[in-house]
């Protein structure tokens, strides 16, 4: 996989960085874009060049696209670069259903290709060094975690804010729990748009007893990004909204029954 040349799709509010960074590493192919004087604009900035999807695909050249599309396109335009041939990175989520969604991960499985979604948070050191604490028992038996998610926008129009927000948080949970959980639900409230739900809170269960819960709000009056994993020994916190040296913290904090108390 030396040298391999990607094209980014989409060169919007998070695009961008993917041009820049494939552009540092030497690997920007092309730059696509709905607006194609941005496209050209941009790609120009990082030596490269600004193109069409439908040249992209036919590029035997190209050999992986990463698209930073509208979450409403995101299924559909993965499996157009996988049918291609190409290796795909794509931005969370990686479709708005399920049904969408599955037919993308069968589609690589079977073409032996690289399908990856943009999880970034699972290569935080913040969060790489609180999985690790939890894994070597640093907190005693896992117990609970939940986290906070909250802003005053970026509010979307494609999809609400469960999609735009909490997947950074159920990838972080998922990851700690070790294991799919066997009960979810969620309940949303829409206040600007009829069909989109602002604010939502997700309830987790999983098997053995461990629990967790999601708040995601873009009706913020403050910016929260906030992880809290709770054990029979301890607590970590993860707030990203803290300097790096300060972002993970250990509490010793523990509940005891004394004579039938809690102390």
């Amino acid at each position: 996989m030396d040298n391999v040349k990607v094209a980014v799709v989409g060169a919007g509010y998070w695009g961008k960085n993917l041009v820049r960074v494939f552009g540092e590493l030497g690997a920007l192919a092309a730059v696509c874009d709905a607006d194609s004087e941005l496209a050209e604009r941009l790609a120009s900035e990082h030596g490269a060049v600004g193109r069409n999807f439908e040249e992209v695909l036919a590029d035997p050249d190209v050999a992986a696209v990463a698209i930073a599309a509208p979450a409403t396109l995101h299924a559909s335009l993965a499996m157009a670069a996988l049918e291609a041939g190409k290796h795909v990175f794509v931005e969370k989520p990686l479709a708005l259903r399920v049904a969408d969604a599955i037919p993308v991960v069968e589609l690589a499985e079977a073409k032996g290709l690289t399908l990856m979604v943009g999880h970034l948070l699972q290569y935080h050191p913040g969060f790489l060094a609180v999985r690790d604490r939890v894994a070597t028992g640093a907190i005693g038996e896992l117990q609970y975690l939940y986290s906070n998610r909250l802003n005053l926008g970026k509010i979307r129009r494609e999809e609400d804010i469960l999609w735009s927000f909490a997947p950074h948080d159920l990838s972080m949970i998922l990851s700690i729990a070790g294991t799919a959980p066997d009960s979810v639900t969620c309940l949303g409230a829409n206040f600007l748009s009829q069909d989109i739900s602002d604010v939502t809170t997700t309830h987790l269960s999983f098997p053995g007893g461990i629990k967790a819960h999601v708040f995601v709000s873009w009706l913020h009056p403050f910016k929260e990004q906030r992880l809290v994993v709770v054990g029979s020994e301890g607590m970590i916190t993860f707030n990203d909204g803290l300097p790096l040296q300060e972002k993970v913290q250990l509490h010793g904090h523990r509940i005891e029954w004394v004579d039938g108390i809690p102390v």
